[in-house]
């Protein structure tokens, strides 16, 4: 008769998950140099933007000791991995694609300050629509979600995107687009993220 090992228990990402992976917005300040919500510098290529948004749990209220994560292609479509093979394009050595941040613990808002991704050719051939991939963690999460960020002003490549595509009903598609508004000089894309609920987000098995 076999031995079976037993499952570890598990245990969410709260209510400490800030000290431990974001110290400085809980006040803490430990580390010499702190994970940055902010990707680019001013030598970085490509469309600067703003993507902000709240996570909503599924009685409609802003989650607001959240963490998030994001990583994205350059300006060209690349990302500054050695896994993208994508060889003619271009590396920007300027930014870095990858982001951390926390909600506000007042408002639930949260913000990242990045450039607009070009399309991305995926391992299959097939080109992607220029979109942020997305990582959260919260009180009450087990396993943190990934989910994406697709452009509302990006519609002709949204359609033939084969991530899109893969999702049957259009109401959930939409689920993972940003809408575009100019607010003074920033170009901002908000991006709500529903954990549950009739508006629930597409979340992602990576």
């Amino acid at each position: 008769m076999k031995d079976y090992l037993q499952e570890t228990a598990s245990q969410t990402a709260g209510p400490y998950v800030h000290i431990g992976l974001a110290p400085d917005a809980a006040g803490f300040h430990i580390f010499e140099k702190n994970f940055s919500s902010t990707l680019t510098n001013s030598h970085t290529e490509g469309e600067r933007i703003v993507i902000e948004g709240r996570v909503i749990d599924g009685s409609g209220t802003p989650v607001r000791d959240v963490l998030l994560e994001i990583w994205q292609a350059n300006a060209h479509g690349r990302y500054n991995h050695p896994a993208d093979r994508q060889e003619e394009k271009p590396i920007d050595a300027d930014f870095r694609g990858w982001g951390r941040t926390c909600s506000d613990f007042d408002s639930g808002v949260w913000r990242f300050d990045t450039i607009k991704p070009g399309c991305v050719v995926g391992r299959d051939g097939r080109t992607m629509a220029p979109h942020v991939n997305l990582w959260i963690v919260a009180r009450g999460i087990n396993i943190g979600l990934n989910t994406r960020l697709y452009f509302a002003d990006e519609q002709e490549a949204n359609q033939h995107d084969p991530v899109l595509n893969l999702i049957e009903w259009e109401v959930r598609r939409q689920t993972l687009i940003a809408r575009r508004e100019q607010r003074g000089s920033e170009t901002v894309y908000t991006f709500d993220i529903h954990l549950q609920g009739e508006n629930e987000t597409v979340f992602f098995d990576v």
